[in-house]
């Protein structure tokens, strides 16, 4: 699967009016804790990688994403699938794995269309927009990413407000 993704820094509050102008649902809200992990035989950072355990309503999900497949967008290969959150950091922690950071946010997520929209609200960073389309073949991607933008356009964000830096490069004050 790969993952369409444009970020950009907004305020939620004159973000949200807009998306109930435009239709788009309220599917719920999500406390996430994310904790990433770095491993002991190659830079993700440098190879644009990630891993990480995901935490939400007792639930845990073990995520990979590949590098970026572009310079506008955060698009990548993602992969995902449930564990046991504890057991998967003890495994990780014997491989030699160290976690490499933390991210907390809430997110609300909305629903336009096939578009899903989250606002972040990201401890120690602030108020993000991000918008996703899921893809199997990467024939779609550039419709796909155009399709983002032409969304974010109707909210006044244009293409060069993307944001391509992680939430926990931001963390850690590594930019690209």
């Amino acid at each position: 699967m790969l993952e369409v993704e444009v970020k950009v820094r907004v305020d939620h509050s004159k973000i949200r009016p807009l998306l109930k102008e435009m239709g788009a649902g309220k599917i719920g809200v999500e406390e996430q804790s994310d904790v990433y992990f770095a491993a002991p035989y190659r830079n993700f950072a440098k190879t644009d990688e990630a891993l990480r355990i995901r935490s939400l309503g007792g639930q845990a999900v073990l995520t990979y994403k590949g590098p970026k497949l572009d310079d506008v967008s955060k698009t990548r290969v993602e992969i995902e699938t449930p564990v046991n959150g504890d057991s998967a950091a003890e495994i990780f922690h014997a491989l030699g794995f160290l976690e490499a950071g933390a991210v907390r946010k809430k997110r609300e997520i909305f629903r336009a269309g096939d578009i899903t929209v989250c606002l972040d609200a990201v401890g120690g960073l602030g108020d993000f927009l991000e918008v996703e389309l899921d893809v199997e073949d990467e024939k779609d991607l550039e419709s796909s990413r155009e399709k983002l933008f032409e969304f974010l356009s109707k909210l006044g964000i244009q293409k060069n407000d993307s944001i391509r830096t992680s939430y926990l490069e931001m963390m850690l004050g590594r930019e690209r």
